[in-house]
């Protein structure tokens, strides 16, 4: 369907498996302190509130505005901050912007460090930050962003299979199984949609995840005790 960016994924992968090899040393020492459950859960209400919030305000108030004035401007998505003044820029035609490598590259190491500690792929993060802090067009972001997922996801599956032994395969097995059962209605959904609504979806989406894990987190245990194995640090 043309919506792969393959020159702005390239950079992306780049700094995506410098960063999840490092998030998987990260989510190693967490592991060995006892803390890992703890962090997950905080780092996910915080990122997903924060992302589902600005989406939802910024799909929301583009639809208003549209429907308000079907004629006027379309505008811009993203805002020039300081960060689009930084050198070594690169034109990336598909993606319709010429900008520093290493705004995309420090993104890519970003999501490749959620990844390897939140397990989620980076897609949460990276799409609005590929929409809203890029600048890229929305026909163009799911394919680009599940470009870098696919090859830093395995980068951390493998490290984390040999580091850590936490890949459970028969259940991963299932999950693929209905993933490429979903993966092709939602990509002739995604192309009938346009980008305002696929953005106020996923805002949608975001936003209910992160409410459920901040349920989880603050509701009273059914046990006050928990029996487990901690390393203790010298």
């Amino acid at each position: 369907r043309g919506g792969v960016a393959l020159r702005m994924g390239l950079v992306l992968l780049l700094g995506g498996m410098s960063g999840s090899s490092a998030g998987v040393t990260l989510f190693t020492y967490l592991k060995r302190i006892g803390q890992i459950d703890f962090v997950i859960a905080v780092l996910y209400v915080i990122m997903l509130s924060a992302i589902g919030a600005l989406m939802f305000y910024e799909s929301l108030g583009t639809y208003l505005k549209r429907r308000r004035n079907p004629a006027g401007p379309r505008g811009k998505l993203h805002t020039h901050y300081l960060v689009h003044r930084l050198p070594f820029k690169m034109r990336f035609y598909k993606s319709k912007l010429y900008i520093s490598a290493l705004l995309p590259l420090g993104l890519g190491v970003v999501i490749g460090i959620l990844s390897a500690i939140l397990g989620v792929g980076g897609g949460f993060v990276l799409v609005p930050a590929m929409i809203y802090l890029l600048g890229m067009p929305t026909t163009v972001v799911i394919g680009t962003s599940n470009f870098q997922i696919l090859f830093v996801a395995a980068n951390v599956t493998f490290l984390q299979a040999a580091t850590n032994g936490t890949v459970d395969v028969v259940l991963a097995l299932l999950l693929i199984l209905g993933g490429v059962v979903g993966a092709p209605i939602g990509a002739r959904l995604a192309a009938k949609l346009p980008g305002v609504a696929l953005r106020g979806l996923m805002a949608v989406l975001i936003l209910g995840v992160a409410a459920q894990l901040l349920i989880a987190l603050v509701r009273t245990p059914s046990s006050a005790y928990s029996i487990g194995l901690r390393e203790l640090m010298p």
